[in-house]
């Protein structure tokens, strides 16, 4: 999961969603995908945040763009 990019992870927690919307899955693998869906969402979660941490260290408070390229 880890070592795959937020499209990748993205996909394979949708594919895991409409699995399991499906509902033709054992219980077990079912509770195994659920599991795998929920540490999917948890990193993806992670780098939203991450990413929205970083525009707000660029974002200025009046909204305009700091300019890092001059040394801001």
């Amino acid at each position: 999961m880890a070592d795959k990019t937020f499209e990748e992870n993205l996909a394979t927690l949708e594919t895991i969603v409409n699995q399991l919307e499906k509902g033709d899955v054992p219980l077990e693998e079912a509770l195994k995908q659920f599991e795998t869906g929920v540490k999917i969402s948890q990193e993806l979660q992670k780098t939203l945040q991450d990413a929205e941490t970083s525009l707000a260290k660029i974002v200025n408070a009046d909204g305009s763009m700091s300019d890092f390229s001059k040394g801001e």
